[in-house]
Order: structure tokens, then C-alpha cells, then sequence
């Protein structure tokens, strides 16, 4: 990910911008956060956004601004980022992973339903790498046992499945904006998107100190909002977003035609009815240790996400699951592998990278 090139695109906007919010010292709230917010919900098309201090606080608000709380179940998939199961555990509630597709890596909407129980209480799709979830299969699970959809929609800013914007299809949707992410800040930030204007508002009282007035506390809350400095940068990035995303596609379709035909690499595929953003490539390869070390040694920052499906960590040992409860996350936890991929990639850059990696698959396959 190279975020210089990207901020050296905005920084005359981001300039202009700081110094009106330094001159006037509106540091927390005011016109820049507002405008920001408007902007984003117009942009996804939901009726409200508040902004949040990171994508975490914002899965933690939508879920307490829901009625999800102690005891309540939550299904979540098991191959995700921890803190989608970190929002769910503060807020006192339980957290059911349930298995991946095995062609998306996407939440199944058929272990999903078996998951259910009495005690469900919300279902919480995860938009991975830049795709949608198929959320139009789990409306009619959730439906039948009275949970509510949140989805965690950190990857997928500017995503659609079936015309519909990831971030509009539950009840409410939380958001990162952390650096490397499709739409970054200058640091940590997040948002809670909605179409409901009382959850909104229970929101924004959650996330100060439970207050709609100033010394007037209502319910006990917390401290997380989106301050104007960061504001300011995700607007600037906000007007380059379309743009930035069709890059990406564009960076996509590149590494499947020189990455195409290699045996040994599984690519990623988009899902028919998903307008993907490619927030990252990720791909399945064997001996994938290996194939990211060789990759590092060559200059390529491949990574891996995520090398520990959620009910494996040392932290949720306690849900009780051992190796073997979800075989394709815990498959595929062995095998991703991510290549470069962001907006500002050159062509020859990922030339260099396919060739490279290809090399390396071949000399991998002889010597097994």
C-alpha cells in the first residue's frame, strides 16, 4: 500500500482544509464533521451516518443502539478480523462463529441458519476483502427468529450485491476508516451507517458519554467521535473514491490476466450480482509461508489475511472450538495470501509482481 502517492493527491485539499479547522480551533465536532458525514451517507446511500472514533466503537454503537446486550447471541463468521468479535464480546453479548463459503470466504448463509437459536439476537455478515455478503440470503434467517443484520462493512466502501450498497442492507452497518483501508483517514476513525434516524440519534448519544445535552446523561455510554482534522481527510479522499475504486478494479482484472493459468494459485473470483472494490487480492496458494517470505525477500509486500480464524485465537479459546470446527476458515487461513493492491499501482508494478510470483509457485511445485 503506498499512501504517499495517494496523499500527495489530496494534500492541497487537505491543507486548506486543516488550516480553516486550525484557525478557528473546531476540533471536535462542528461544520467539517457534519458535511463529512452528509457526504458519506450520500455516497452509500443511507439516510444517516455518524461518525465514530474507529471501526471497532462503530460494530460496538450500532450493536448497543440495536438492544443487542448480555446473553444475546451474535453470529458472526469465523474468518474475519478479531474485532468483529471484540464489539460483540463488549457489549456483554455471545459470540456463535459460524464457517465460510468456500469459493467467497464469505459467511454461510446455510451455517447461519444452523447456528441459530432462541438467544439470537443479531446476525453479522462480514463484507470481506471488498465484496458483499449474500445478505438477501440471510434477511429470511434473520426474519424467522427476530435478529437484526449488522453488517461490518470496514472493506467494502463503494461495494454493491444486486444494486443494493453494502452498508445499507441491515438494520445498520459499522465502518473503518482506518489508513489503509478503500477510504482512509489520517489515522483511526470509523462510522455507523443507517436508514433508521432513532438508531442514528441513539448512536451519537452512545458515543457521547450517553449525553444529548451537555451534563445531561441519559445512559451510560462512551467516548468515541470522528474529529474534524480527519474529517477533513476523508472528505478530500471522499471525491477521489469512485475514481480510486475503479482503479482497483482495473489493478484486478490486470493480475487475473497475468496470473491466469498457473496451476497452483486459486484467484479471487467476484460473486454474480457483487460490484466489488478489491479492498484487497487474495489469493490461495500450498506452502504459503514460504511463497510470503520469498515474496518479501523480493520487495513485494504480500501479506496475510487472516492467519487465525477468529475461534482459534487465544482469546476466544473459551467459546470452546478446536481445530476442525470450521474447516473451509480454517482452510483458508493456511492458504490466503495477499498481493499488492491499491490505487496508485502501476501496471509494471504488478508485472513485476505476477512474474515474480509465478516464478516462485513453479520452483515451489518441483520442489514438492
Amino acid at each position: 500500500m503506498d499512501l504517499k502517492a495517494q496523499q500527495r493527491e489530496i494534500q492541497k485539499t487537505v491543507d486548506a482544509g486543516l488550516a480553516h479547522i486550525f484557525e478557528n480551533t473546531a476540533f471536535i465536532g462542528g461544520a467539517a464533521v457534519e458535511g463529512f458525514e452528509n457526504a458519506y451517507a450520500e455516497y452509500i446511500g443511507a439516510k444517516r451516518c455518524v461518525g465514530v472514533g474507529n471501526g471497532t466503537d462503530a460494530l460496538e454503537l450500532a450493536l448497543r443502539a440495536a438492544g443487542v446486550g448480555a446473553g444475546d447471541e451474535v453470529i458472526i463468521p469465523a474468518n474475519t478480523f478479531i474485532a468483529t468479535a471484540e464489539a460483540v464480546s463488549r457489549v456483554g453479548a455471545i459470540v456463535v462463529p459460524v464457517d465460510v463459503d468456500p469459493d467467497y470466504l464469505l459467511i454461510d448463509p446455510s451455517a447461519v441458519e444452523a447456528a441459530v437459536t432462541t438467544r439470537t439476537r443479531a446476525i453479522m455478515p462480514v463484507h470481506l476483502f471488498g465484496q458483499t455478503a449474500f445478505v438477501e440470503k440471510l434477511e429470511p434467517i434473520a426474519a424467522s427468529c427476530g435478529a437484526v443484520i449488522i453488517e461490518d462493512a470496514a472493506q467494502s466502501q463503494g461495494a454493491k450485491r444486486l444494486g443494493r450498497s453494502a452498508g445499507t442492507l441491515g438494520i445498520a452497518a459499522g465502518t473503518s476508516f482506518y489508513p489503509g483501508k478503500n477510504l482512509g483517514a489520517a489515522g483511526d476513525a470509523g462510522a455507523v451507517l443507517t436508514n433508521d434516524p432513532e438508531l442514528a440519534e441513539r448512536v451519537r448519544m452512545l458515543s457521547t458519554h450517553g449525553s444529548r445535552m451537555k451534563y445531561q446523561h441519559d445512559v451510560i455510554g462512551m467516548n468515541s467521535r470522528l474529529d474534524a482534522v480527519q474529517a477533513v481527510v476523508l472528505s478530500a479522499k471522499l471525491s477521489h473514491l469512485v475514481e480510486w475504486n475503479g482503479r482497483r478494479r482495473q489493478a484486478a482484472a490486470l493480475y487475473e490476466e497475468l496470473l491466469s493459468g498457473e496451476s497452483g494459485i486459486i484467484l479471487p473470483q467476484q460473486a454474480v450480482g457483487n460490484e466489488d472494490v478489491w479492498h484487497l487480492y487474495v489469493v490461495r496458494v500450498d506452502n504459503r509461508d514460504h511463497m510470503v517470505e520469498a515474496l518479501n525477500d523480493a520487495g513485494i509486500g504480500a501479506g496475510i489475511h487472516y492467519p487465525t480464524p477468529v475461534h482459534l485465537t487465544k482469546a476466544y479459546a473459551h467459546l470452546g472450538y478446536g481445530p476442525g470446527s470450521f474447516p473451509v476458515a480454517e482452510h483458508s487461513a493456511r492458504h490466503v495470501l495477499s498481493l499488492p493492491l491499491y490505487p496508485h499501482i502501476a501496471p509494471a508494478q504488478q508485472e513485476y509482481v505476477a512474474g515474480t510470483f509465478r516464478t516462485i509457485v513453479k520452483t515451489n511445485r518441483r520442489s514438492l
